[in-house]
């Protein structure tokens, strides 16, 4: 959520930052100006109440001065007025509480402000290669593998370890079963991501709850803007949502607190199922694991200081980069544009990796600063080192990675002429020592 104040000073920068987002400019302007007129009416209203405050303390006051001077009368007038304030103030304050409701609802659905060296286009066709890595595997690995290199559903088939029909008939469209071997080597490929995080990279590893409350989606700016993503279940009365991410509970993690600064940065990582509805999808990688209602991911979280956060996107991103490199895995970094950029995020890098099988890079992580536009949401903040007052946390969120998309990544990848897959060195002592699978 952005600071109304900023809104107030900089009407004209968030409606620039808008229309650099995609949106109209007729609509940034009316949405701006909306936002502005629910602030000052707020505003307005809370005059008011601080000046009825004021004269009803002024009234009592003067009763007591006319009772002592047995003036019944003024003292009688008097109690009528204060009688009267005391009831506009209580049906001001309900009229305040949803005054503020109002410019909250405004507020949450108002993306975050890109930051100055996001690169501004329409379209993932506008994003911005930063780098490359590992091209020369992509040709010298060519030799090993087929003519027309395998997507990988067609390796998992093949090798009689990736069922998607008998998912089907589980749990219907974009589910997988696993079998055997390849389930071994999913596990496997999130282990080495969460050892290698937490053993080299100082990330902190957490188990999370897989269920949240609305205002822990809320915090990481899920809900409300994207409640159809979303899967939710009953309980208590209300419900609880499944997560969509790791980011959702390890960022709220610090939610309602004030932090000390020496414990910054805090950096935590978790390996856990994800659950999405792929509403917006429609038509999109239907076949294979690409896009899956339920996959595994390890997410990175970091939460900063103010003046750190920047660098740390740099070393979030060379940790997930990090993960692909111990692999072997082609990939590229694209630095992601105002069209194409997430709703919460100030500037993103994606990690996108090389599939033979579709000769194309896809994106398998993606690492995003925030700012404090999630911190206001969850009211995180942290005391600064002089003492003086507290200013809200930066927060920061990755994948580290895709584990779905890395178990992809490496049949296509490690894909061999005759049906059989490689394993990558990195993971042959999590597969026992397996260095192949081949059809059974």
């Amino acid at each position: 959520m952005l600071d109304i104040k900023w809104i107030r000073e900089n009407p004209e920068a968030l409606i620039d930052a808008l229309r650099k987002r995609q949106w109209s400019p007729e609509e940034s302007r009316s949405t701006v100006e909306a936002i502005i007129a629910k602030d000052e009416a707020r505003r307005q209203h809370i005059v008011k109440l601080q000046e009825a405050q004021e004269r009803r303390n002024a009234a009592s006051r003067e009763i007591g001065n006319a009772m002592r001077n047995k003036d019944m009368a003024a003292a009688e007038q008097l109690k009528a007025e204060v009688a009267e304030i005391k009831s506009f103030i209580q049906s001001g304050e309900a009229t305040e509480r949803e005054l503020d409701k109002a410019l909250d609802d405004a507020l949450s659905v108002i993306p975050n402000v890109p930051l100055a060296d996001v690169p501004v286009g329409k379209d993932e066709h506008d994003n911005v290669e930063v780098r490359r890595f590992g091209t020369e595997l992509i040709s010298a690995r060519q030799k090993n593998m087929p003519n027309k290199p395998r997507e990988h559903f067609e390796i998992g088939e093949g090798l009689g370890l990736m069922d998607f029909e008998r998912a089907a008939k589980l749990s219907g469209a974009r589910f997988t079963v696993l079998k055997g071997r390849l389930a071994r080597l999913e596990r496997a490929l999130g282990q080495f991501m969460i050892d290698l995080h937490t053993t080299e990279h100082g990330y902190e590893e957490v188990q999370p709850p897989l269920l949240v409350r609305d205002e822990v989606l809320y915090g990481t700016n899920q809900l409300p803007k994207f409640e159809e993503d979303l899967f939710f279940t009953p309980h208590s009365g209300g419900r609880l949502g499944l997560i969509p991410t790791a980011e959702v509970p390890l960022t709220n993690l610090v939610r309602e607190e004030i932090v000390a600064h020496e414990s910054l940065p805090r950096r935590y990582t978790a390996l856990t199922p994800c659950f999405r509805s792929e509403a917006g999808s429609a038509g999109k990688d239907t076949r294979g694991m690409l896009r899956q209602h339920q996959f595994y991911k390890v997410e990175l979280v970091s939460i900063t200081d103010q003046e750190s956060s920047l660098s740390e996107h740099e070393r979030m991103t060379a940790c997930a980069e990090e993960v692909l490199k111990r692999l072997g895995l082609p990939f590229r970094t694209v630095a992601l544009c105002t069209g194409d950029m997430g709703f919460g995020a100030r500037k993103t890098y994606d990690i996108e990796v090389w599939l033979p099988g579709q000769n194309n890079y896809r994106e398998i992580s993606s690492c995003s600063v925030c700012g404090d536009f999630q911190a206001r949401r969850m009211d995180a903040r942290y005391r600064p080192k002089d003492g003086k007052g507290t200013s809200f946390v930066h927060t920061l969120n990755g994948s580290g990675t895709a584990v779905g998309r890395a178990l992809i990544a490496v049949l296509e990848n490690y894909q061999n002429e005759d049906g059989s897959v490689t394993i990558p060195e990195v993971l042959v002592s999590y597969m026992g020592g397996m260095k192949k699978i081949e059809a059974q």
